[in-house]
């Protein structure tokens, strides 16, 4: 009897996880990025209107841009979105959509310095490209 209730005992313990060995996640697991609907509409938006969407957050933001000449998609950073967008002053800008459709902007040369992925812009996930990678031309 008293070995029955030792083998329950020990069965209990190592189904409560009673090893300190720590868990560790499956090698295969696949993470998933939710996007609220402010992060979805600027993935949704033509390339136009997303030079225009990303001039306006770096003017608000106190930096300056005469004209978005590229931009696109870089891709997810923890809850943000991150896009770059180059100017027609040659200086490139790092943007970071929250999901309350908050921007915060960095100048690209800084990001590296700051742990944050570098402004290279990926496949955007609705298949479109950026205006030069469509074969357009970028003006100065």
């Amino acid at each position: 009897m008293r070995s029955l209730i030792a083998t329950t005992l020990l069965l209990s313990l190592a189904a409560c996880g009673g090893n300190d060995q720590p868990q560790r996640a499956p090698a295969n697991e696949q993470k998933i990025a939710i996007r609220s609907p402010e992060q979805d509409a600027l993935h949704k938006l033509d390339t136009m209107n997303r030079d225009i969407g990303l001039k306006r957050a770096i003017l608000d933001s106190g930096m300056p841009c005469k004209r978005v000449t590229k931009s696109g998609y870089v891709q997810e950073y923890n809850t943000l979105s991150m896009w770059s967008a180059t100017c027609a002053d040659k200086r490139e800008w790092a943007i970071f959509v929250g999901p309350d459709g908050s921007a915060q902007v960095r100048p690209c040369q800084d990001v590296a310095k700051l742990g944050l992925p570098g402004c290279v812009i990926a496949a955007d996930p609705t298949g479109r490209a950026s205006r030069a990678q469509q074969g357009r031309p970028v003006q100065s």
